[in-house]
């Protein structure tokens, strides 16, 4: 076994500038200086957690189409102005946000950002425009869903959150082709909102110059309409594993869940490691099974996602068919094993230089701190966090993981889903336990 160094004292991370602003309609501005290259990095995040079975397929056709034309601008002379400033600017959206992500030349921050209020406040949505990006959405949803990986996810959250809006992320095809231009103004209108934003720029700038950059090019931005209520996210329902048939499949994909800990809570940082040791990097007892020792998969890999409305330990592999049942009973040995066995010292300290490091090395560059801090913005986390996490992590006793481990990685606590030929598989599933067809 290789020998990994003691961590020494992590250096002082070089003092950021930064400054925030909340604006009179509601959007928060954070700006960080981060020299490097003459770049700005922009991150622009709008709540757009919907209810309704209509709701994901009108978002995704309105991220599509909100860069395809915006006052006196079509979608060519849209793009053309953009990239005129030395930008790049794309739109995206998911279950909780609607996310603009772009950078540009730091002299022409204040043009991108006059583009990006013109969008918010005047897109057009062409009847045409519309209809060609109704008919991308289902091309990329019908080559989405040709992959068990994604039949699992969605057939794993299906069973997780029943109706709640977190079971129905991707569209159906029907409700994208369902979709007019006016319900995608509509949503536009109701949801494209200030209040709630976040605005996120890193770069070579000078902060209080890029938030009055972004206050007067964003400051006549409104909205209207009242926001959805959503309930709560239910707990996952007590449930057999689900075998999804995909006959004369070569493979299964395998897909299990459990609730787990925000960021916020103080046991966060001992899950995180705890997660690190199973199977959240290359040297973690999963991996070392299923790949080094029994060689069932390349990689199989476990994570914390962290949605609004809860984070969730996920855990995923593609797996041969003849060896679906062994890599499932490995998983739940390596689960059982976690939950019941005290972790070791030197697991604890290679996980921990892990984390540390992989925290500095994503936030290194302004492309990742812009999309950390976008992503911790939706918890009213910030640099501050990013800053103080590693001595968080520097605290974590091997207890608190072990307590962490026994008490969020137990195997029934997880919900499962195999996607693969039921016809080779399920009998031997079958053997490891109850299975629902």
């Amino acid at each position: 076994m290789s020998v990994v160094p003691a961590l020494t004292k992590p250096r002082r991370a070089r003092k950021l500038s930064v400054d925030e602003r909340t604006t009179d309609s509601g959007l928060h501005i954070v700006a960080v200086r981060k020299p490097g290259v003459p770049l700005v990095e922009v991150r622009l995040r709008i709540p757009f957690l919907g209810s309704g079975a209509t709701h994901p397929a009108r978002a995704a056709v309105l991220a599509d189409s909100l860069l395809t034309g915006a006052g006196p601008h079509d979608r060519a002379e849209l793009a053309s102005a953009i990239q005129s400033l030395g930008a790049d600017l794309s739109v995206g959206v998911d279950a909780d946000r609607l996310l603009f992500t772009g950078n540009v030349l730091a002299p022409a921050l204040g043009g991108l950002l006059d583009l990006v209020a013109l969008v918010l406040t005047e897109a057009t949505f062409a009847p045409d425009e519309v209809a060609r990006e109704r008919e991308r959405e289902i091309e990329r949803l019908s080559i989405a869903r040709s992959r068990s990986g994604v039949i699992a996810g969605e057939r794993l959250a299906a069973r997780m959150w029943g109706d709640h809006p977190y079971a129905l992320d991707l569209p159906t095809a029907d409700a994208v082709a369902a979709a007019t231009p006016t319900q995608v103004n509509n949503l536009h209108r109701d949801r494209v909102r200030p209040d709630g934003a976040v605005l996120i720029l890193v770069g070579d700038v000078s902060p209080k110059r890029a938030l009055d950059q972004a206050e007067r090019a964003l400051g006549a931005w409104a909205g209207r309409g009242k926001k959805p209520r959503i309930p709560k996210l239910p707990d996952p329902p007590p449930s057999p594993l689900l075998m999804v048939d995909r006959p004369g499949s070569v493979q299964s994909s395998l897909r299990m869940a459990t609730m787990a800990l925000p960021r916020t809570d103080p046991d966060y940082p001992a899950l995180q490691l705890a997660n690190l040791i199973f199977g959240g990097y290359f040297s973690s007892r999963w991996v070392e099974n299923l790949r080094e020792d029994k060689g069932y998969t390349y990689g199989p890999h476990s994570r914390i996602d962290h949605q609004v409305l809860g984070s969730i330990l996920m855990l995923d592999a593609e797996v041969a068919t003849e060896v679906t049942a062994p890599s499932l009973l490995e998983t739940t040995y390596e689960l059982g094993k976690m939950a019941t066995l005290p972790v070791t010292e030197h697991e604890v300290e290679s996980v921990r230089q892990y984390a540390i490091g992989s925290l500095a090395l994503s936030t290194a560059t302004q492309t990742g701190l812009a999309s950390t801090l976008s992503a911790l913005s939706a918890f009213g986390l910030g640099l501050d966090w990013i800053i103080e996490h590693p001595a968080r992590l520097q605290q974590v006793s091997v207890e608190d993981v072990s307590a962490a481990a026994a008490n969020y990685l137990a195997p029934t606590r997880f919900t499962s889903v195999v996607v693969g030929d039921a016809a080779t598989v399920a009998d031997r599933l079958a053997v490891l336990g109850p299975i629902e067809i």
